[in-house]
């Protein structure tokens, strides 16, 4: 009886509603309104803290978040593993698309307009420094991009600064869309890159991690 009576109060303010074929009690309108209000409310940046320090303490390594800005992907939290090589990385830096492990991944994963152009003003400037012809370029990077789709994670060797790696994995929001990118960075011949590596793993566990917190469901197979 109990039960009945706090479903009718639900029932009234909309957070319950009930199938009149069924009889069967569901979610309601107004629930829906505050569970996205409360999704709408998940700050990626500050939720990133606490998963970019266990990453970080867990590799070793230094690791950052990276939104998509105005002039692309730009780095926005460090957590510097403070070992005896430097990582010149700093909030606000934006990536190339092309060449770093965080501009691939949102390449990869990303369905941003804007990002079309940028990329075509990148290839051509690697084209013309290169004297390799554009078509060539983009025709490399599509290959790189469908490898990064299958494995799920993008990775860089050396391209953008030498002698250092990087992995970088997409977190989704709640919708399913790419909103950041995790990012770690180590020096070649200890950052190892392989697809199947402990730092490829944790990498993908972490995004996940984060994706999760903010609302994320990924699709299976059913």
């Amino acid at each position: 009886a109990k039960a009945h009576r706090y479903l009718v109060s639900y029932m009234r303010t909309g957070l319950v509603e009930q199938d009149t074929a069924t009889g069967r009690y569901d979610l309601g309108s107004a629930a829906l309104e505050l569970g996205l209000s409360s999704l709408g409310r998940l700050d990626h940046v500050r939720l990133s803290g606490p998963v970019l320090e266990q990453l970080c303490e867990q590799m070793q390594e230094t690791v950052a978040l990276a939104v998509w800005g105005n002039c692309g992907p730009t780095i926005v939290r460090i957590v510097d593993a403070g070992g005896p090589v430097t990582i010149t990385l700093r909030a606000g830096t934006v990536m190339p698309l092309a060449k770093s492990a965080t501009g691939r991944a949102f390449a990869a994963f990303s369905r941003i307009p804007y990002m079309k152009k940028l990329l075509d003003e990148e290839l051509k400037e690697i084209a013309d420094s290169t004297k390799v012809a554009v078509t060539n370029v983009r025709r490399q990077l599509e290959k790189t991009l469908a490898e990064i789709r299958e494995r799920g994670i993008s990775r860089a060797t050396g391209s953008l600064t030498p002698g250092i790696n990087g992995f970088s994995a997409p977190v989704y929001d709640h919708t399913g869309t790419m909103i950041a990118a995790l990012t770690s960075l180590g020096t070649v011949g200890e950052f190892n890159v392989e697809w199947d590596s402990p730092a490829a793993q944790a990498m993908q566990e972490a995004a996940a991690t984060l994706s999760q917190r903010l609302g994320y469901v990924p699709e299976t197979n059913t």
